[in-house]
């Protein structure tokens, strides 16, 4: 159990951290505003980040359980997709933003953290074939674990953002620069497991 809990924490803070329209606009938020705004607007896009995981891993997961040929599909597309994801990561330099302007109605605010969070077609994509190409590769009653730990790595990672954007701003491109480095082994990583799963089918 606990093994699959650290699983989906490490696959969650690698599906979270990269540089995104979510970070983005928790950074600017951070720099912009009060310490308790900040943490609202961290709080409120973490719900909407884990009901958008939980979419996307309970969704297309299941279909993929019960569809040999997509579960096929998935998966050989899953590997591919995301080992390109963590190449370019490695690749790419780290790109901050900082002229956003954060609205100060809270209504609002949650209007624009839905809006980077479920409005953004990329990060369903992705998250379709993230976790719901993952969730086919566990075994059976283990998948909840697993999105246990990456709920809680939505939550420990905009809060530790967001925290650290208030405290070290001087030093952030360079943090996110090694922060993308990591992140892209890790989902190449999990790519590669990805397309292990898709050869185990036919063995």
């Amino acid at each position: 159990m606990l093994n699959y809990i650290l699983q989906g924490l490490l696959f969650g803070f690698a599906y979270v951290a990269p540089i995104g329209t979510q970070n983005l606009y928790l950074i600017n938020t951070a720099v912009q505003k009060s310490k308790k705004t900040t943490y609202q607007v961290a709080f409120i896009t973490t719900l909407l980040d884990i009901s958008l995981a939980l979419s996307c891993f309970l969704g297309i997961g299941y279909l993929i359980d019960k569809y040999f040929i997509l579960k096929a599909c998935i998966l050989f597309l899953g590997s591919i997709i995301i080992c390109y994801i963590g190449i370019n990561l490695i690749r790419t330099k780290a790109n901050l933003s900082l002229d956003l302007t954060i609205e100060n109605n809270l209504f609002k605010m949650i209007g624009t953290c839905f809006a980077v969070t479920w409005l953004n077609p990329q990060a369903i994509i992705d998250g379709s074939l993230l976790l719901g190409g993952f969730r086919s590769t566990l075994p059976d009653g283990m998948s909840n674990y697993f999105i246990i730990g990456v709920c809680i790595a939505s939550f420990i990672w905009f809060h530790s953002l967001v925290t650290f954007v208030s405290l070290f701003q001087s030093k952030l491109k360079l943090l996110l620069r090694r922060l993308n480095i990591i992140c892209g082994v890790i989902l190449i990583i999990y790519g590669l497991k990805l397309g292990y799963s898709f050869i185990r089918l036919f063995i």
